[in-house]
């Protein structure tokens, strides 16, 4: 726009503040997501390599990772160029409404377990319990349910599970399905 109006210069600028911007948040998603990992190794639910710091006291086995995972970004832009974004966008999306899937269910099983003394010394109670998290649940199934009838997000019914296998495996395979578990629920 700005080269159109003859503003060369100003164009340069603009880019260079989105690029800017754009390895700015690079960073911050690296950072982020290796120190995540580093935390989840300290607790346990990650592989305990993870939790090895450099001599700089920072995760680098954790932010390589984290690069990696970024990479796949990368290699499917290089291949499939067109969809790259729509594929990742898809299996995010299915593995997001899992997540909800997955707290909604844990939720409703919390409140089930709990007695009435422990219900009436909730801090929050969620509202119309237990209809608005059978509700939610119910609005989920049904916008996977949808995501099969559109060419577009159909792809995600694909995606996501196969995406889920594979954190399935990583789990088995780094050994978390071994951890102690509690012998009360929700402590």
């Amino acid at each position: 726009m700005f080269e159109r109006i003859g503003l060369r210069e100003a164009a340069g600028i603009i880019n260079f503040v989105v690029i800017t911007a754009a390895l700015s948040s690079c960073n911050a998603g690296l950072f982020s997501g290796g120190r995540l990992l580093y935390a989840l190794s300290i607790n346990g639910y990650a592989p305990a390599s993870f939790a090895h710091l450099s001599k700089y006291g920072v995760p680098a086995r954790a932010v390589v990772a984290t690069v990696a995972v970024c990479l796949t970004g990368v290699v499917l832009n290089y291949f499939v160029p067109d969809k790259a974004f729509h594929y990742i966008m898809a299996a995010v999306t299915f593995v997001g409404l899992m997540v909800w899937i997955a707290i909604l269910l844990t939720q409703i099983q919390f409140r089930r377990s709990l007695t009435q003394t422990q219900v009436a010394e909730l801090s929050y109670r969620a509202p119309w319990w237990p209809y608005s998290s059978w509700f939610a649940l119910a609005f989920i199934v049904l916008v996977v349910v949808l995501m099969g009838f559109h060419e577009d997000a159909r792809v995600a019914l694909i995606l996501g599970p196969c995406l889920l296998a594979i954190y399935l495996a990583m789990f088995y395979i780094a050994g978390l399905h071994r951890k102690t578990k509690s012998k009360t629920p929700f402590q």
